[in-house]
């Protein structure tokens, strides 16, 4: 992926629709150890680490194959498994 930032700012999308389809607001990550304003900042795509996506995939249930699938602009491409 060329754009990194386009990857963040779609990732920040999908999170934030995450969110809001388990009915929880943004003062509710309180309880998951992030700030309200921080949280902000991930919904709007600055650049996560894999640990933080890896805690936001736990808190919403969700594997995170299906949290990034597509974010690069290609959502039918899936890696090749070598045998």
């Amino acid at each position: 992926m060329r754009d990194e930032s386009q990857f963040f700012k779609r990732l920040g999308a999908r999170i934030k629709r995450l969110r809001e389809q388990t009915g929880e607001s943004q003062e509710d990550m309180l309880s998951h150890g992030y700030s309200v304003r921080y949280w902000q900042k991930v919904e709007a795509g600055k650049p996560i680490t894999l640990r933080t996506l890896l805690r936001i995939c736990r808190i919403f249930s969700t594997p995170m194959c299906d949290v990034v699938r597509g974010l690069d602009g290609n959502p039918k491409r899936r890696a090749q498994r070598s045998s």
